[in-house]
């Protein structure tokens, strides 16, 4: 796909949800308007510049993110296995720069990617998922890349985490020829501010497992280290019975490996920017 995906995935509704590789869906809690096993999830955001795992893909014109995701709890309760939940949806990216309406397409529909998801909650607070993601491009920017990615959580003030995640097809993230590992090792720990409003600090470490930043026949093992923070305002002006809506903002600052800085016209950093609304319901 000659580096293409995003850099924030649905930041809201990962954020206000613990939804896709971060694990399975927590119980309903009593006052939520849907107590129900099945969980939507959506969000809308606007960014100043693209990444995918620090590879660039735009940062001209306007950028939107607008994203589902339809959760399922097939199991909640005690024991070794404390939960069991399915989880499919989509993220979009909708350009009006380069890669979008202002470039050889014409069109501002530049990647969508659809994603299927499995989460265990065990005791302990362990989670563990498995997710399969096909990243497609309707504008025809990129070739489909497929994705089997493995992520292992733990529940705790600091939610450390790793994914590990492997390419099934000819075409690769970063454009080479080869089938690529991507390992991931990060933390996602968050504070109350102000009241009801949260602030994450998460830190993100991307590594080629195998032939995953590719540049002139070498795989450079460090991608990029990202250092982010993302705050939410739950939006407690809206009815409960409409869902729990909440603005966010936030902000990356990507440090690059070799691979990913020559990817970057030799920029050794830069920093990403958005802000949107989320709704889990």
């Amino acid at each position: 796909m000659g580096g293409s995906a995003r850099t924030w995935r649905v930041a809201a509704m990962v954020c206000a949800t613990g939804l896709l590789l971060n694990g399975p869906v927590a119980a309903q809690t009593s006052g939520d308007p849907n107590p129900g096993a099945i969980t939507l999830t959506g969000s809308m955001d606007v960014a100043n510049a693209y990444l995918f795992r620090g590879i660039p893909q735009d940062d001209t014109g306007l950028i939107l993110w607008p994203a589902a995701d339809l959760g399922v709890a097939l199991r909640s309760g005690g024991g070794t296995v404390r939960s069991v939940t399915v989880n499919v949806g989509m993220w979009n990216s909708l350009h009006t720069g380069v890669t979008g309406a202002d470039g050889p397409s014409g069109k501002l529909w530049y990647e969508s990617d659809f994603w299927t998801s499995v989460g265990v909650g065990l005791a302990g607070g362990v989670n563990v998922a498995a997710t399969y993601t096909a990243y497609t491009s309707p504008n025809g920017g990129f070739g489909t890349v497929h994705e089997i990615a493995f992520k292992s959580a733990v529940t705790s003030k600091v939610a450390p985490y790793v994914v590990v995640a492997q390419e099934l097809g000819a075409i690769g993230a970063d454009g080479g020829t080869r089938k690529g590992t991507y390992v991931e090792l990060g933390i996602g720990p968050s504070w109350p501010v102000a009241g009801k409003a949260t602030i994450a600090i998460p830190v993100k470490l991307g590594l080629s497992g195998h032939n995953y930043y590719e540049l002139n026949g070498v795989d450079n093992k460090f991608g990029f280290l990202d250092v982010g923070a993302l705050v939410t305002v739950p939006l407690t002006a809206i009815p409960a019975g409409y869902g729990a809506w909440n603005f966010h903002v936030g902000a990356d600052a990507f440090t690059f490996g070799d691979t990913t800085r020559a990817f970057n016209a030799g920029k050794r950093s830069k920093g990403v920017f958005l802000f949107g609304v989320g709704v889990a319901y």
